[in-house]
């Protein structure tokens, strides 16, 4: 079994390929893919254009497509999972900052870490 982070990790470069490529999401699944990490993949891709509304409406000034990839679908997975109310909030967010420090900057990541900080308090 792949923990919860290890899932998100999986389900985020999944969509990067996804959204980067325009191959269709079942394509990219090799071998056996954690269910947590399926689960969030198809669901982000399943609602992609509305979470991009939101992100869009979220940061103010920048429009989700001119968003990196990797932060992009990052803040897809996070509201994905935010939507959902589990894992906390906070979890959420940290989870988010890390991968996005990890795969693209820590100024991203500051992009990141506003965007959702807003989101969580609007939905307060």
């Amino acid at each position: 079994m792949t923990s919860r982070r290890e899932a998100r990790r999986a389900a985020v470069f999944m969509l990067f390929q996804w959204d980067v490529t325009g191959r269709p999401l079942g394509s990219l699944f090799e071998g056996d893919v954690d269910p947590f990490t399926r689960d969030l993949a198809e669901g982000v891709a399943k609602r992609a254009q509305e979470l991009d509304a939101r992100l869009t409406a979220a940061a103010i000034g920048w429009p989700a497509d001119r968003l990196g990839a990797v932060e992009r679908n990052v803040l897809r997975v996070a509201l994905f999972e935010l939507d959902r109310g589990e894992p906390p909030t906070e979890v959420v967010i940290d989870e988010a900052v890390r991968l996005t420090k990890r795969y693209a900057s820590d100024e991203a990541a500051r992009l990141v870490n506003g965007i959702l900080g807003r989101i969580a308090r609007e939905a307060a």
